[in-house]
């Protein structure tokens, strides 16, 4: 993870819960810390020699500092002062403050997603291809709904690390199969047709871009834009907003959760792969309360474990597992739903 770092920040914080606070947040984000100190230890020969691309600063205590004073003066790099004590990690306001901290951040030093695009080669020129899952005879006896508007819609998401994960899930699955995936992954506008690309090779799903009136359809997978956002007709067509996301994250996936759950309620599910950040999880109570199926991939099997892991911390998650064992619990799952229906 270090070296996928977009920044480096140091912190100057006069209570050791915030710094520990803000240090988890950083890195979990995907930057760099680089100094995490009390301003008490901070000497002129440091605030010399740190090479930063950001001080973030934040004082319980109204202390006067001539070293403060000087590096609110004179620091080559952008200070971010005063943006308030973190709230305990796993309570409602967390997610709003990180969102809020984050969005500035981005806007200041850039994210951890514009390291995404680099990866999708290395994806698009893999020439292993995996062995996928059987078909089960229960889904095998069912018509073929290929191409139908989906009645069934999962979302896949991720950030730092995501296609990996995703493309790893997709290959395992044969195709076909009665639902229809939309994918939604932290990245910078413009490579979503490279991501396509990257995740359809060796997978038996079709992945295309979001169209304005088309229907999300079974056997396929459709890309949440970046840059526009995505809503749903009545009768479940794709809207597509110029407005965009109004969140840090792009695409937002708690905007997009709380879309589809709002449309498909219990007949969807969410399953959230390696990435940063705590998106996604604000809206998961909600989609538990709609019957959503609620999903994550195993900490230590990602990238970047961050925000399958703020999932986890939300209680919310029924299923955790390496992208192949999601792809399995997957295929029990479609069983046990539509092999009943088969059956009666």
């Amino acid at each position: 993870m270090k070296e996928q770092s977009m920044a480096r920040v140091a912190i100057l914080a006069d209570t050791s819960l915030q710094r520990g606070a803000l240090q988890q947040a950083l890195t979990s984000n995907g930057y760099q810390v680089v100094l995490n100190s009390s301003p008490s230890r901070l000497d002129e020969e440091t605030l010399a020699d740190s090479s930063v691309d950001l001080w973030l600063v934040d004082l319980a205590l109204a202390e006067d500092s001539p070293l403060i004073d000087a590096l609110l003066q004179q620091a080559d790099a952008p200070v971010l002062y005063g943006e308030g004590q973190a709230p305990e990690r796993h309570s409602e306001q967390y997610p709003i403050w990180e969102k809020r901290l984050f969005g500035k951040l981005k806007k200041l030093i850039g994210d951890a997603s514009q390291a995404v695009a680099p990866s999708l080669e290395v994806l698009v020129n893999e020439g292993h291809r995996p062995e996928r899952l059987p078909l089960p005879v229960e889904l095998a006896a069912m018509p073929l709904q290929a191409g139908e508007p989906a009645n069934e819609v999962w979302l896949l998401a991720g950030s730092l690390g995501g296609p990996q994960a995703v493309k790893t899930f997709l290959d395992a699955l044969p195709g076909g199969l009665p639902v229809g995936f939309i994918y939604a992954q932290h990245m910078q506008p413009g490579h979503e047709a490279e991501l396509a690309e990257a995740i359809a090779r060796h997978s038996q799903w079709p992945v295309k871009q979001a169209s304005d009136g088309e229907p999300i359809r079974c056997g396929e997978v459709t890309i949440v834009p970046v840059a526009q956002g995505m809503y749903f007709h009545d009768d479940g067509r794709i809207r597509l907003s110029a407005a965009g996301w109004q969140d840090p994250y792009n695409p937002s996936i708690d905007q997009t959760v709380l879309n589809l759950v709002q449309h498909f309620g219990g007949k969807t599910g969410v399953i959230l792969f390696s990435g940063t950040g705590c998106d996604g999880s604000a809206s998961l109570p909600y989609a538990r309360r709609k019957d959503a199926q609620i999903w994550a991939q195993r900490g230590e099997t990602c990238l970047c474990p961050a925000l399958p892991d703020s999932a986890r911390a939300t209680g919310q998650v029924a299923f955790s597992g390496e992208p192949r064992e999601l792809a399995e619990a997957f295929m029990a799952h479609l069983v046990d739903r539509f092999g009943k229906q088969e059956a009666s």
